[in-house]
């Protein structure tokens, strides 16, 4: 059986947290090729790099970012032991660990996570936001305690997991106003070869509006295609082309964009998902958040 040594654990954290192995020496009153030879040792037993030189400095690989945020974990569970062991930790609030995809508008999963924070117990919520996949591996590992997304868990993900659904609306397409005051005449027979802004290819929303455009036999001009709802809104007020956005969000895309209804597909519905690793939710928050989704 492997083991982890958490002395090597805590100082490769400490000199990423502080950010040169400088500082972190001086922190924990050892020499600077003390800590280098425990880094080198986790290394060994990791079979990965976990800092690069960039001139004179140490910048975390990418494997060193996860596993730094992952000693960011265990270091805080361990000092709660402490807390708990001394009597300290009896006001300790409920912690949340929440994944939010990309792919989801922030009004969307604030409207989700909203309802949690009107519960009578004291709750700390921890927001993480990534793709679905990186997310689902989070939550496969128990480093979150939900994952909202915008399409349910696949059937081939490896772990069980199960998804809740959060309620659903139709997609509008718009655009700056002059834009849209012009393809709201003939929609949507108008949206056939204009430029337009969407979702990745692999996801269920792009896949639901290539559907959609089929049915209508609209070929628009693809100009890009995002990762980030916010920044394909960002890029149709700059007036690159039309944006599908969620009906749900449409206020806040005039408000905040200055984009206007062009027009809407009604049967092109977005469907928004609370992914848990249980079948029947039991952490507090989570089954506030379905409840309340549930009355929607």
């Amino acid at each position: 059986m492997e083991f982890l040594n958490y002395h090597h654990l805590r100082y490769f954290w400490m000199v990423a947290r502080e950010g040169s192995l400088r500082k972190a020496a001086e922190r924990l009153h050892l020499s600077q090729p003390t800590i280098s030879a425990q880094i080198s040792a986790l290394e060994d037993s990791l079979g990965e790099k976990l800092f690069r030189r960039a001139g004179r400095s140490l910048v975390l690989t990418e494997t060193g970012r996860r596993a730094f945020e992952i000693a960011q974990e265990i270091f805080a569970l361990g000092q709660e032991l402490l807390d708990q062991m001394k009597g300290e930790g009896g006001g300790r609030p409920l912690r949340l660990q929440a994944g939010i995809a990309d792919s989801v508008p922030k009004l969307v999963a604030w409207e989700v996570l909203e309802p949690v924070f009107r519960q009578k117990i004291q709750i700390q919520v921890s927001c993480r936001e990534g793709s679905t996949e990186e997310l689902l591996a989070a939550l496969a590992t128990g480093r979150l305690d939900v994952v909202i997304a915008g399409e349910p868990a696949p059937s081939s993900l490896a772990i069980r997991a199960f998804s809740h659904p959060l309620g659903q609306c139709s997609t509008v397409f718009c655009a700056q106003p002059a834009m849209a005051r012009k393809l709201a005449r003939e929609f949507p027979a108008s949206l056939n070869g204009v430029p337009m802004l969407l979702p990745l290819a692999n996801t269920a929303w792009r896949q639901l509006i290539n559907a959609w455009l089929q049915r209508h036999n609209i070929q628009p001009r693809v100009v890009a295609e995002f990762d980030d709802a916010a920044l394909m809104k960002v890029a149709g007020a700059a007036g690159l082309g039309v944006v599908p956005v969620p009906e749900r969000v449409m206020a806040e895309a005039k408000l905040r964009y200055g984009l206007v209804k062009a027009g809407s597909a009604k049967e092109c519905r977005v469907h928004y998902y609370a992914i848990t690793a249980e079948r029947r939710v039991t952490h507090p928050a989570v089954a506030a958040m379905l409840a309340i989704a549930g009355k929607s």
